[in-house]
């Protein structure tokens, strides 16, 4: 490839991530119904051909702003938990993961608020979009289930432990979801207080069902 020809890709790839970037955010402020590609085109200073050239539809674009974001935040959430917990109760391992998961959200608040807009929208969105938020949320489940998989081991054994973490991993997920969208109305209460509050909820219901 010539050196024409390497920077074009760059300059392409660099386009693309800037469009990303502005539908993410815009969709996320305006919701999927009032973002249009042209409007996405002109935040980011492009041309509506530039952005139709990248991802074809209204309705690629949103899947690929749905992957890039899931893929980023599972990526922080692996980071942020690349330690593991330390030794303690059930309640206090869980309050370990979920104090870290609010941290990633709180830094990028976007992917979230967007996700949660969509699940709760009565727009029509196409089987590609569909398919994608299904993934994202099968993807949220079981790695609730896996930290309290993780929590409760040391305690109930692991067998157990995952029973527990199948029985409560879609409460944990209410609870993730109602907190987020609770701090979103109200910044004053952080969102580290009501991760406290469902970790102690999700640890005295494991305990319950471990004897």
């Amino acid at each position: 490839m010539t050196s024409a020809g390497r920077t074009s890709n760059r300059r392409g790839l660099q386009s693309r991530e800037e469009l990303l970037d502005v539908a993410s955010r815009v969709m996320a402020e305006r919701g999927y119904a009032a973002t249009s590609l042209a409007v996405v085109g002109r935040e980011a200073g492009f041309p509506k051909s530039a952005v139709t050239y990248h991802f074809h539809s209204k309705g690629g674009l949103l899947s690929e702003v749905m992957a890039r974001g899931a893929y980023r935040f599972f990526a922080a959430m692996k980071h942020a938990h690349r330690e593991g917990p330390p030794s303690g109760t059930p309640a206090q391992r869980i309050d370990w993961f979920l104090q870290r998961t609010g941290e990633v959200f709180t830094a990028n608040p976007e992917f979230l608020r967007l996700h949660l807009l969509l699940l709760m929208s009565s727009e029509a969105h196409d089987a590609e979009v569909d398919a994608q938020i299904k993934t994202v949320r099968d993807d949220g489940r079981a790695y609730m289930n896996e930290m309290i998989t993780i929590a409760f081991t040391p305690s109930a054994g692991a067998s157990r432990a995952r029973e527990i973490a199948d029985a409560l991993e879609y409460f944990a997920i209410a609870c993730f979801d109602g907190s987020f969208v609770a701090v979103q109305a109200d910044s004053s209460r952080p969102i580290s207080e009501l991760m406290t509050h469902a970790s102690t909820a999700i640890g005295a219901l494991g305990e319950a069902m471990a004897h």
